[in-house]
């Protein structure tokens, strides 16, 4: 008698994967891939959402972009904004994680310490540092103490992207130290034992054998500490409205005023292009440099 074949389709390994990645696909293609694709659409549209639509118009958009004065501000000081928060705390945060990654009293509790400002909310961060360095705030109450006049911090051109940018530095310190913690302990202690037996000093042991050691943990710091300052919105919204004279606007709070403010939804498309454009550049080097690990 003929053997019966019972197998059915859904022993199939293939069509077993893909039922159980279905639902992660519909919601990475509703959540993610749709919205990417119809802000690209949108960036090569004018018009609004109202009933006479909108309508396409090439590369009129980008053009815009590259003949308008202010979006070249925003980059500039959007990549003054990333440069001043990047260098700074990642110097900071390794010099932290290198201290607290010793055998020192009371090291649980300052590793929280330094973390806390990672979990605070921006918004309240950002009224914290505005109230601080408000004319009357603690900070020129403190300056005055000392014989100094005050300083109009945040009304000021020249002072109101550094105070935002402390608060940048402060909000990510936490993370960035955690991060370093991380990679630390991944470092074998047989190289500092065999370093010590050579004669090597603190400085050359951290030259020689940390920094190297930290290479991809670095270059994870800095993607992410990058991506964190691209993205930055709540800061400038905050504290300064992207004033005075659009000495603070970022670029996240540009395409957010011409969105909602002007409601030209296709110029700010074409502005939150540029910027997931950079957003892609950056992960793309981060997967890069960890394939060569």
């Amino acid at each position: 008698m003929p053997k019966i074949c019972t197998k059915s389709w859904l022993d199939n390994d293939t069509v077993a994967a893909w039922i159980f990645l279905a639902p992660a696909l519909i919601l990475l293609g509703v959540f993610i891939i749709w919205p990417i694709a119809y802000l690209f659409y949108l960036s090569f549209t004018a018009g609004s959402f109202t009933l006479k639509g909108i309508y396409w118009i090439g590369l009129k958009n980008y053009w815009r972009l590259l003949l308008n004065p202010d979006f070249w501000q925003v980059l500039g000081n959007t990549f003054y904004f990333t440069i001043a928060t990047i260098i700074p705390s990642l110097v900071i945060s390794l010099g932290l994680a290198v201290l607290l990654n010793r055998s020192i009293p009371l090291r649980g509790i300052l590793r929280s310490a330094y973390f806390l400002p990672s979990i605070i909310s921006i918004v309240a961060a950002g009224l914290g540092f505005r109230w601080l360095f408000q004319t009357s705030g603690p900070v020129n109450g403190l300056l005055v103490f000392f014989g100094i006049s005050d300083i109009p911090w945040l009304g000021d051109t020249f002072w109101a992207m550094p105070v935002i940018i402390l608060m940048s530095i402060w909000k990510q310190l936490g993370f960035n130290m955690v991060v370093f913690l991380a990679g630390l302990q991944a470092i074998p202690p047989s190289r500092y034992e065999a370093a010590d037996l050579d004669g090597a000093n603190a400085w050359q042991q951290f030259w020689y054998i940390t920094l190297p050691g930290l290479r991809p943990t670095v270059i994870f710091a800095i993607i992410t500490t990058a991506i964190f300052t691209l993205r930055s919105f709540e800061q400038v919204f905050v504290m300064t409205g992207g004033g005075p004279l659009n000495s603070t606007n970022l670029l996240v709070y540009y395409i957010y005023q011409e969105a909602f403010g002007q409601f030209d939804f296709g110029y700010a498309a074409a502005g939150a292009t540029v910027l997931l454009a950079a957003t892609l550049v950056l992960v793309y080097l981060q997967l890069q440099t960890w394939g060569e690990e």
